[in-house]
Parts: structure tokens; sequence; C-alpha cells
């Protein structure tokens, strides 16, 4: 699969917001409510994509997917250097591409440090299946949340390359 990564500016808010409100709809179709909120609000959306850190992934030049790489994550406060993965989301018709998503990430990352609900089962499986290890769960908030990190071959520092 050929996919264009490139970061996400203040324009491309309303692509994001509508690769993760997809994401969403997929997700609450299937009865998992608990992962995001049903909607994304918009304004928190470009609050996140002004941080500099939401990517928008391209393949035959559409957008089909998003993902925020944060260099510090507060559900892992050891501040171990790795990319903490956040709003990984595909479109149904971009089938793979979250695996695509990951191994670009893990080209230029110590480690990789992800999280979800841990009521997720389908989305555990799927870490764990990539090589991810469960590195215990946390609460957050009122929900419970299952903590997973995959060990990569780079030393890169991932929040400071331009990829």
């Amino acid at each position: 699969m050929d996919a264009v990564f490139r970061l996400a500016g203040p324009a491309d808010t309303g692509q994001v917001r509508s690769v993760l409100d997809d994401a969403t709809a997929w997700l609450y179709a299937r009865g998992i409510t608990k992962q995001w909120p049903e909607r994304f609000d918009a304004d928190w959306v470009a609050k996140q994509v002004a941080r500099g850190t939401t990517w928008l992934v391209s393949v035959n030049g559409v957008v089909a997917g998003t993902v925020a790489i944060e260099s510090e994550d507060p559900l892992w406060p050891d501040g171990e250097p790795a990319a903490y993965v956040h709003r990984l989301a595909v479109r149904r018709t971009a089938s793979g591409l979250g695996t695509r998503i990951l191994d670009w990430i893990a080209q230029s990352a110590p480690r990789i440090r992800l999280d979800c609900v841990r009521s997720n089962e389908r989305l555990r499986r799927y870490y764990e299946g990539r090589g991810f290890e469960h590195r215990g769960d946390v609460q957050f908030h009122t929900y419970w949340m299952s903590r997973y990190e995959l060990a990569t071959n780079s030393t890169s520092n991932p929040s400071s390359s331009t990829r």
C-alpha cells in the first residue's frame, strides 16, 4: 500500500475530524462506545492539530487515515522516550492502513506506546498480534485503559522527526 504521510495543519482540521468520526461511527455500530466520544468536537480537534502532532495519511491521493504522535503521555509517567500513539483512525475503505501507519511510526521511534479501553477485546487482540506487549491496565477518569508497548530498532526521537 502506497501511503503518503503529512503533518496536518489548521486547514486540515475538517479532514482529521471526518476520519475520526467515520472510525467512531464504525466502533459505535459494533457496540464499542467507550473508546472515543460519539463525535469529536471541532474545537477540540483544532486544538490537537495546532499542537503539531497530528498526521494525515493519504492513499491514492485520498485522505484515508490520521494519527497523533506525542512525546509524552500521562498514562505512562515513567518518561521513557517513545512515540505515544493517539487517535489512530482509518477509513473502512483503507483496510490494512493501520498496520502501515504503525510500521511508519516504528521507523523513527525507540518504542511505540499506546492504549485502548480495556473492554475493546478486538483492538487488544490486534495490538497483541502485532507484537505489542500488554503493560498493565490503568484507570483514566471513569474508564480502565489497557497500555501496550512495542520495542523497535530505531533510536530516533519520534516527536522531532519531519518524516
